[in-house]
């Protein structure tokens, strides 16, 4: 694990870099989405695949810039499904964006995730890693420092509602409301990392991205992103629900699966539960 962690580290820096270029236009390439993808999620992703290729212990590695799985090391005990550069689209609006690290062993699937990590470039690069505890590090100087232990309070102040609302479902439009109502703020930048990152780090709230009339499974993909931000949030105290069941209780058909997800601390994700059983399908 820890030559795991290390890898990201590199693959993190080496990112950052990437980042910092002008040159980020469109490729003439689509990703499994069918999204066109940018010339800076093939670089990242090309980053990532290399550095893990040194790893001995990483046997098989899955994309969401590529289609099928990519074996490295038959004798590897590790699975890792990446998000390379997630909300790459605002990069060149200058907002923050991230990678995401699951990390399986034996297998890819919910059942044998044993860690996860995601950076967050924005005004600073920040690195949160969950194994047994969740740990927040700081790239300083170029080397990544530790800074604290995460825990989320049972409640929370922050609302990050995702997807259209005018393909939502009525309860669902009612329960983002009223989260209002109650004094919740909204923060929303579109993309998944920060603000799970905002809410993580101000100590609570809810991530919702729910079911909708477009995409009735979902938008956000289990392996790449769903399932390591469920771990993270449970190994800190919170939960990370479907609408009705925990996240890393679900199964997986496909590498590239989505699922609706709810992430947030326990009085929040209470509340979705609650609305969920009396409507949800």
């Amino acid at each position: 694990m820890d030559n795991i962690f290390s890898s990201i580290q590199t693959c993190a820096k080496r990112i950052k870099k990437a980042i910092d270029i002008k040159d980020i236009g469109y490729s003439n390439q689509e990703n499994s989405s069918g999204e066109t993808q940018l010339q800076l999620d093939i670089q990242c992703d090309m980053i990532i695949e290399k550095e893990f290729s040194k790893v001995a212990s990483i046997n098989t590695i899955s994309s969401e810039e590529k289609e099928h799985t990519v074996a490295l090391h038959e004798d590897g005990e590790y699975f890792i499904s990446y998000d390379p550069l997630d909300g790459s689209s605002l990069v060149d609006v200058n907002l923050s964006v991230g990678s995401i690290f699951g990390i399986y062993k034996g297998g890819f699937g919910s059942q044998n995730m044993v860690a996860a990590c995601y950076v967050v470039y924005g005004p600073r690069v920040e690195m949160v890693f969950a194994h047994n505890k969740v740990k927040l590090y700081l790239l300083q100087e170029g080397e990544f420092e530790y800074v604290k232990e995460i825990r989320l309070k049972e409640k929370g102040k922050l609302n990050a509602p995702g997807g259209t609302q005018q393909n939502w479902e009525p309860y669902h439009k009612e329960m983002v409301d009223s989260f209002f109502a109650e004094g919740y703020r909204l923060r929303y930048s579109g993309g998944m990392v920060p603000d799970l990152h905002q809410i993580l780090l101000k100590g609570g709230g809810l991530f919702s991205y729910p079911a909708t009339s477009d995409k009735p499974q979902g938008k956000l993909r289990k392996l790449f992103e769903v399932f390591p931000f469920a771990f993270v949030y449970e190994k800190a105290g919170g939960e990370a629900i479907d609408g009705k069941q925990r996240v890393l209780d679900l199964g997986h058909a496909h590498i590239h699966d989505t699922s609706p997800c709810f992430f947030g601390s326990k009085y929040e994700i209470a509340r979705v539960k609650e609305v969920y059983a009396q409507h949800g399908s």
